[in-house]
């Protein structure tokens, strides 16, 4: 659900994380909601880990001033919105909301292979959002890929690439961007 904020509408407990167990499958790369998804492996001999992951319905405000909403993807009900954004990018082909949407072809704790597509899929959405659109930006945790990209929207915003990291860190979570390679595509991101 949303609820409206100075006259914008927003995600119910916006930056009020929740937290859901997650389990993941180091041979097959997969990874799953405890409660919502049936497990992706079975296979007893595999190394399966379990842990808790807080989710995000967060509103973030860029360096220029622009807003958009980073999510993560809650298997239970992902499109549950009183007033549903206007257009999400989503980089988890999980996301397959009923509003306008794209989505970027970027693997999960990795970067994409298209950097062209990933420039024209931010400028396309910060374009939507400074027309004062409500934009959703998210991956399935909300914290490699969204934090990645929510780093790469500052870099067209005009902040600095050096610094987009520390940035989305301090303005976003924590834990937005998670890997080396993620770190490297944002410091090489050019707006």
């Amino acid at each position: 659900m949303t609820v409206a904020v100075e006259g914008r509408q927003f995600c119910k407990n916006a930056g009020v994380t929740q937290t859901r167990s997650v389990a993941t499958c180091a041979q097959c790369k997969v990874h799953w909601y405890v409660e919502g998804e049936p497990a992706k492996c079975t296979e007893a001999a595999h190394d399966h880990q379990t842990f808790d992951v807080h989710q995000h319905c967060s509103l973030v405000v860029l360096p220029d001033g622009t807003e958009v909403t980073a999510v993560s993807f809650d298997a239970g009900d992902p499109y549950i919105r009183e007033v549903p954004p206007d257009y999400g990018l989503y980089l988890d082909k999980r996301w397959q909301p009923p509003w306008t949407h794209d989505h970027l072809d970027w693997p999960d704790f990795g970067v994409p292979d298209d950097a062209a597509q990933v420039m024209a899929g931010l400028r396309s959405s910060l374009d939507r959002a400074r027309a004062q659109r409500r934009v959703e930006v998210g991956c399935l945790g909300g914290h490699g890929r969204t934090g990645t990209a929510l780093a790469c929207l500052a870099i067209l915003c005009g902040y600095p690439p050096v610094e987009a990291i520390r940035w989305v860190r301090a303005n976003y979570c924590v834990d937005a961007v998670e890997t080396a390679e993620q770190e490297a595509f944002v410091v090489g991101f050019v707006g």
